[in-house]
């Protein structure tokens, strides 16, 4: 009897740790959120002001959120993680944004006694302190509780791009809202209006900005996601080093607005555009590792059997991934397709871990993670299996050919004795050796 009172009291004592109760937990405190920043934001723009920043600030979403999903096609997350970085962006860390830098820009003109340095300092200062660490924390959050989806750089890139997404767009809805309250109050209309400015800056030049920043902060969490648990001080720093460089560049993009017009342009082209260009080509970089990875880690699997010897070539191209795809959609509709897209994140998942584990940096529960995945490729394998044949024969390299050189006396023309070789690259050792993978808030709209 007392032994099975222990045993409820402690299961009541952990109720907390239930799924539905976090989930339910944390979709009150965003629902609530999103109903609050909703409020403030409809009170400083009016009805129309806000249905008119609505319609404008959700143009660069889509092609945003596809970036940054085209960027996941490797290993792809589970969609209710973008949904909870978005949503956590849009909602929680905006409304942090908006009380935290209001309060602070209002202490600092009291305090001071000088609203324009107040204004300032607080859009070079606080508002990027306030933002980048609100916007972090739906990182963070990830890192902890969805840690076995996060297991590098570019899931970083990806839950802070997405969450940076969600804030920006409640900001722009805020900017440009605010921007046509000014032009109704005007009378400005046209390309010289101050709503057709605030959408040229903040929607047509630098839709990147907010992700950009924040990017950094999802680097240093996915470089830490690559450390060991015993690298301790690391795992805690970079992160760090990353908010840190976040906070600073978004301190020079607000601060570059009181330069006036040229130095807006000035730090936009000569800082701006090159970081952009340098992180873009990081997280490509990244991405072609990860595939290397997989061509180098699955052949392990096809000794044991689990695979079949054409899949560590076939899963380690992104040609013959999509491929792959089409050809079990045709072959056997949107159900084939998605277990075939789950088949390829699950074994580009297996192919990280054992990477990991082979360098040291498992976690403990590396065997029972293992066993998971592949017994998720195992209830797959009838429908990917042939659509991976398919796209490893559709994208492997023509076999060599062979060039007869004729000697003296030979004729000059003629037919050549032996077998025809360009028949093909389904069969023969030609396909079979040729992959390789045998055993080898102010006004201004300048503001982020």
């Amino acid at each position: 009897m007392s032994h099975a009172a222990g045993s409820s009291s402690a299961r009541s004592a952990h109720w907390w740790q239930r799924a539905w109760v976090r989930y339910g937990a944390l979709s009150t405190l965003l629902a609530l959120s999103g109903l609050v920043i909703l409020a403030l934001v409809r009170e400083q723009t009016g009805t129309q002001g806000f249905l008119v920043g609505l319609g404008l600030a959700v143009l660069p979403v889509p092609l945003l959120i596809a970036a940054f999903r085209w960027l996941d096609r490797v290993e792809p997350g589970p969609w209710r993680n973008l949904l909870f970085a978005f949503a956590w962006g849009a909602c929680a860390a905006a409304l942090i944004a908006i009380v935290a830098n209001s309060f602070a820009t209002r202490w600092i003109a009291t305090a001071t006694a000088d609203p324009a340095g107040a204004d300032t300092l607080g859009a070079t200062v606080v508002a990027p302190v306030v933002e980048e660490s609100a916007k972090a924390a739906a990182v963070l959050l990830l890192f902890l509780f969805r840690r076995r989806d996060f297991t590098g750089i570019l899931d970083g890139v990806v839950i802070a791009g997405v969450t940076a997404t969600g804030f920006a767009f409640t900001e722009n809805i805020l900017y440009l809202g605010t921007a046509f309250g000014a032009d109704q109050l005007t009378g400005g209309s046209g390309i010289p209006s101050v709503t057709a400015a605030t959408f040229f800056v903040r929607i047509v030049m630098s839709p990147f900005a907010h992700p950009l920043f924040t990017v950094l902060t999802g680097i240093g969490f996915g470089i830490s996601a690559l450390s060991t648990e015993r690298q301790r001080v690391r795992r805690v720093l970079l992160p760090l080093s990353g908010l840190l460089l976040a906070m600073g560049m978004h301190a020079l993009w607000n601060g570059s607005s009181a330069l006036g017009e040229f130095g807006f342009l000035a730090v936009y082209a000569a800082f701006m555009v090159p970081v952009f260009g340098v992180l873009t080509w990081l997280v490509v970089w990244t991405r072609q590792r990860e595939l290397h990875t997989v061509r180098a880690e699955l052949p392990a699997y096809v000794i044991a059997g689990w695979l079949t010897p054409v899949e560590p070539y076939a899963l380690g191209l992104m040609r013959a991934r999509r491929i792959a795809r089409q050809y079990a959609r045709r072959h056997g509709g949107k159900e084939a397709a998605r277990a075939v897209a789950e088949y390829q994140a699950f074994a580009t998942s297996l192919a990280v871990l054992r990477h990991r584990g082979r360098l040291g940096r498992a976690r403990g529960d590396f065997v029972q993670r293992e066993g998971e995945l592949l017994r998720e490729l195992w209830h797959r394998r009838a429908a990917a299996r042939p659509a991976l044949e398919y796209a490893a024969r559709a994208t492997a390299p023509p076999p060599p050919v062979m060039v007869w050189h004729p000697g003296p006396g030979a004729p000059a023309y003629g037919h050549v004795p032996g077998p025809a070789l360009g028949h093909g690259y389904g069969s023969g050792p030609a396909y079979r050796q040729g992959h390789g993978y045998e055993y080898g808030y102010s006004g201004n709209p300048y503001l982020g």
